[in-house]
């Protein structure tokens, strides 16, 4: 008896093989476990390919609808193309497959995927659309009245959460595409009820009426007549502040014809010739408020840009306004 050649065994060992491979469905045809859900949808019982259908038809048109963000009174359209939204539905499918193997009862979710980029501008433009900066309370300073201006909360859209509103519609097709996010309230750093202590002291100068004023917490505390400058020489107007304070200050005279021989030359502080008597409280470029010794020019265009105050007046001031007060000239 002859034995079977190499070939011949292999061609027998196939023979016998073929049946058994034929009985075995391709990964097609197999069928989802009965119970087993994709995204709340039944699928049980399908092959891969009718669960993709299924899917497919139930969820695709709802999934690519657009989404609405409202707020603040204004919509902002994401298209499924900005927003770079796939729906896998033969994933899906396949995940059911496996995951019902083992569990009939679950629910596995959709496949879907975006782009996290693109989310996320458009959820920084809606925000930066939708911002309304707060506003700190104010002053507006006259030269008889200090009014306030109250403050003003802000909003802002938190960009984060937008982003993750955002995602959690494109993965659940049963989701409204509508998305109404909150703004956050921001509060001003400077309230009205906080104003007094931002500008405890105020000090305006009438220059048509010769008139200092003070002011303590926004409300009108007294007045001092001045003199103030010539018109060929007048003291500046405009918002400035006290920059510097002096008891019994020297003086240089400036490098200016109606100096004349003193020019460039100091004066010590206390000294009779000088015409800074007793206090200086200095405002911008040379200028400031000083005691003189001519108390018959208060009341005139007497100085040479200077505020001059009585002596008894400027002593009294000086201990009420410390640097940094604000001090608006007209």
């Amino acid at each position: 008896m002859r034995t079977l050649g190499p070939l011949s065994a292999l061609v027998l060992l196939l023979a016998f093989a073929a049946p058994a491979a034929a009985q075995q469905p391709p990964p097609a045809e197999q069928r989802i476990a009965p119970g087993v859900k994709a995204g709340g949808l039944d699928v049980g019982g399908l092959t891969v390919n009718e669960a993709a259908a299924k899917l497919q038809q139930t969820y695709g048109p709802p999934l690519y609808n657009p989404i609405s963000v409202q707020v603040a009174g204004r919509r902002f359209r994401l298209t499924p193309k900005e927003s770079g939204l796939k729906f896998d539905t033969i994933l899906t499918a396949k995940r059911a497959y496996h995951a019902g193997v083992a569990n009939p009862a679950v629910d596995v979710p959709l496949a879907t995927s975006l782009s996290k980029a693109r989310v996320r501008t458009f959820a920084r433009g809606v925000a930066k659309e939708v911002y309304l900066a707060p506003r700190d309370a104010t002053i507006r300073i006259t030269l008889r009245h200090i009014f306030r201006r109250k403050s003003q909360t802000g909003r802002s859209l938190d960009v984060k959460a937008l982003r993750a509103a955002i995602t959690l519609t494109l993965s659940n097709a049963t989701a409204p595409h509508v998305i109404r996010p909150e703004r956050k309230i921001l509060k001003a750093k400077v309230t009205a009820d906080k104003l007094a202590r931002a500008y405890p002291t105020v000090v305006t100068i009438d220059r048509n009426n010769f008139k200092l004023r003070l002011f303590k917490r926004l409300k009108f505390s007294r007045s001092y007549g001045v003199a103030v400058g010539q018109p060929a020489y007048p003291t500046p107007a405009g918002r400035f502040q006290i920059s510097n304070k002096q008891v019994n200050p020297a003086w240089t005279a400036p490098n200016s014809p109606w100096a004349g021989e003193l020019a460039g030359t100091t004066t010590p502080g206390g000294s009779a010739s000088n015409p800074l008597r007793a206090r200086w409280m200095g405002i911008a470029g040379g200028v400031g408020i000083h005691g003189t010794s001519q108390e018959y020019s208060i009341g005139s265009r007497a100085s040479h840009g200077c505020i001059r105050m009585r002596v008894a007046d400027v002593i009294d001031l000086y201990s009420r306004v410390p640097v940094g007060t604000p001090v608006l000239i007209r």
